[in-house]
């Protein structure tokens, strides 16, 4: 029996009950024992809370004679009511509560976890009469051959009732073990087992997790917590499946016999036949030469490895045996779970052989939920097969087929440290990301169809908005080989959503399409922005081919122009491709020029805004027809917008950069230069303000490039076309010639 040491304990007498004190009536579901039914006046020790509530339950009156402390009834003994044999009072853990029954516990150290520690902590014999066909063995006396949970627990209570140990039988409701599959009540027992000792080498195990990368960090604290704190590892399972444990017993006093030589020579056999070898072949087969003559005095064991000694070994199987493959390996990646199983078992396996861990990184990862959160469940209807992600499912429409890459992309996107969730509408969404993505690549292959690598434009001789394209270009793939290192793919899908929607679609690409469209085919700025776009294409598509394999692959696959590698080779498949190579001239913008670029960009932002206020008051429909004007006190940012302003290079000037026909940096906000301006806005600009005034352009439409300039109608010729038009159409011939639809 075990008590609760920081309970309080009353020492009670038991009284017949007054008359003001109902009888409890019987009924199947509860029945007064002898005890309470007879003359006698007995003693009983119970939880002093739990006095008026039993009084009431049994009936009686209880009188308490003294209080004392649950620790001060330990070591005290009492007579069992069975066998008769002196036992002790033990402490017992937490789960002694006065929330039900007597504030008294049955121990059973053969028979339950918690009471086996008590029983190893007070020395108390270890019984177990509960043999494998859940009955009781000759050794529980009279009851050998009942079932434990039927008869046997019936003719157990009788029998105590019968000896006037039964105060009160009832039926009540708590939490009993089941067996998952049979959905039937199980009976914990104490057998024996093979245990493998932790103590020897428990620090060391401590030791190595400390020089394992793992991945989220607090995984360390996990593990760790679980490792020093872990008992003897229990290695043997009766299943009738498994690796066998190469042991065998001697029959007539089960004394074990293995040694190295009887293992050696298993092993030999089960290199040949393999593990079943154990199961069909004879003892005298399996025992080596000197054993065979005495092979009938012995039996094989019929314990089976456990499956996480078995799992934990198998960095053993693989690692250092193969071709290619190095102990330890570069990474283990499982779920949360595993701290428990896998990475625990392979470390203590690989510590106790090898003296260090079996792996230098370790990544945990949490579960795949439905999209409200819920663990997915074939009776709520909410799993999520990837084949029909991929493939579709019979309503097309419902379950429309995405393919192999936009669920790659989904994984990516996701913070994998945790639970994470997928449904179809996430799914869309990843569509809807992964088409932009697809669509980002047709623009730069579509637009580098004419493009050779003896066109390209040296570095120096760039636009500055180019220059600044590579060096965002360059950081990109910069931060992405970073996250790919550290395994942290959702900030690889963060780093491309954003470069690509908002970067390159909403900026760059804008700004270029004059350029590419309206520019002389041959011109220096066309060619300076293919320069531009083949070394986006280039790093794109390697970047993202870990990810998206068949997209980049399919790109690789259009390339309208060969890709050499450093040594020479045509790379003909993505992945024969090398990552790209790092450019630390690209990232030579001075903070200046980095600090000047994000500026034009907020800028670009803002006088859009004033734009659309324009457009909205039927000024303008398109951006061309407007002339924007800019004025800032700022000295330093009013000379760099003039300076831009009248760029000589006409990929950088102001009017380009916005795509509108004109832009003017006014050095005041006099009536003269702002009468005609009759739309305006203020804005700041890092600490800067800035006036942004919005008027209808100046001069006529040209039809070829949409601009608007003074100067169309000045060409007899070409009486339709402004300067630069006019020029291209003059030098090219008329196949040549890009139109704008």
């Amino acid at each position: 029996v075990a008590v609760n040491g920081k309970l309080q304990y009353a020492i009670v007498e038991v009284h017949s009950p007054p008359g003001d004190i109902p009888v409890p009536k019987e009924d199947k579901r509860h029945r007064l024992g002898q005890v309470l039914n007879g003359d006698k006046r007995p003693f009983l020790v119970v939880a002093s809370d739990l006095v008026p509530a039993l009084a009431v339950k049994w009936g009686v009156k209880l009188s308490v004679k003294k209080i004392l402390l649950g620790s001060d009834l330990e070591n005290c003994s009492y007579i069992h009511p069975i066998d008769k044999r002196e036992c002790p009072v033990v402490i017992g853990g937490e789960y002694i509560t006065t929330e039900s029954g007597t504030g008294l516990v049955h121990t059973a150290p053969g028979h339950g976890q918690e009471d086996y520690v008590t029983g190893l902590k007070y020395g108390l014999p270890i019984l177990s009469p509960v043999g494998d066909d859940g009955k009781f063995t000759e050794e529980a006396g009279q009851f050998g051959g009942l079932d434990v949970l039927g008869d046997g627990n019936t003719a157990v209570v009788n029998y105590l009732d019968g000896q006037s140990s039964i105060l009160m039988e009832e039926s009540y409701q708590h939490k009993y073990p089941y067996d998952w599959r049979t959905k039937k009540p199980t009976i914990f027992r104490a057998t024996e087992q093979w245990f493998a000792s932790v103590e020897g080498f428990r620090q060391a195990a401590m030791d190595a997790i400390g020089h394992v990368k793992w991945i989220p960090p607090q995984a360390e604290n996990r593990i760790s917590a679980m490792t020093s704190s872990r008992s003897d590892w229990c290695i043997s399972r009766q299943r009738t499946w498994g690796v066998p444990i190469p042991v065998f017993y001697h029959k007539q006093t089960m004394e074990p016999l293995m040694n190295e030589e009887t293992i050696n020579h298993i092993k030999s056999i089960i290199a040949q036949r393999g593990s079943d070898a154990w199961w069909y072949m004879k003892v005298e087969d399996l025992l080596p030469e000197r054993y065979r003559d005495k092979a009938s005095d012995y039996e094989k064991g019929t314990d089976t490895m456990d499956v996480w000694f078995d799992s934990g070994s198998s960095w053993a199987a693989v690692l250092g045996k193969r071709a290619g493959l190095n102990f330890p390996a570069d990474l283990y990646l499982e779920g949360t779970d595993q701290h428990r199983g896998w990475f625990q078992s392979s470390l203590l396996t690989s510590i106790a052989t090898k003296g260090r861990a079996p792996y230098k990184g370790v990544i945990t990862h949490g579960f795949v939920l439905d999209e409200r959160g819920l663990k997915m469940s074939k009776s709520l209807g909410n799993v999520v097969d990837p084949y029909t992600v991929i493939e579709g499912g019979k309503n097309q429409k419902e379950a429309p087929g995405y393919g192999a890459d936009v669920l790659r992309l989904w994984v990516s996107s996701v913070d994998y440290t945790g639970d994470v969730m997928v449904g179809p509408q996430i799914l869309r969404q990843m569509s809807d990301i992964y088409r932009k993505l697809r669509g980002t690549l047709r623009y730069l292959l579509g637009n580098l169809h004419d493009w050779k690598a003896e066109d390209a434009v040296s570095y120096q001789e760039l636009p500055m908005i180019d220059q600044h394209a590579l060096y965002q270009l360059e950081n990109v793939v910069k931060n992405i080989e970073e996250s790919y290192e550290n395994y942290q793919f959702f900030k690889i899908f963060q780093i491309i959503q954003r470069f690509v929607i908002v970067d390159l679609s909403n900026f760059y690409f804008d700004v270029a399409k004059d350029r590419l469209y309206v520019g002389g085919m041959e011109s220096f700025t066309r060619r300076s922005c293919q320069t531009v776009l083949a070394e986006h294409l280039l790093s794109l598509v390697r970047v993202i081919a870990p990810i998206l394999p068949h997209l980049a692959e399919d790109a690789w696959q259009n390339l309208p122009f060969p890709y050499t590698n450093e040594g020479g080779s045509v790379a003909k498949f993505v992945f024969d491709s090398r990552w790209p190579t790092a450019h630390e001239r690209w990232l030579a913008l001075s903070p200046e020029e980095v600090n000047f670029w994000a500026e034009i960009l907020e800028l670009r932002t803002e006088v859009n805004k004033v734009l659309e206020v324009a457009r909205g008051g039927k000024l303008i429909g398109s951006s061309l027809e407007a002339k924007v004007l800019l004025r800032t006190s700022d000295a330093n940012l009013a000379s760099l917008l003039c300076k831009m302003s009248a760029a000589t290079n006409d990929a950088d000037n102001l009017h380009r950069i916005f795509i509108t026909s004109q832009a003017e940096v006014i050095p005041s906000l006099e009536d003269e230069l702002t009468a005609d301006v009759p739309y305006s806005g203020e804005c700041e600009i890092n600490g800067k303000k800035v006036w942004i005034g919005a008027s209808k352009a100046e001069g006529s439409k040209c039809e070829r490039c949409w601009n608007y300039s003074p100067k169309v109608g000045s060409f007899p010729e070409h009486p339709t076309l402004c300067s630069r038009c006019y020029t291209v159409v003059a030098i090219q011939s008329p196949r040549a010639v890009a139109a704008v639809s």
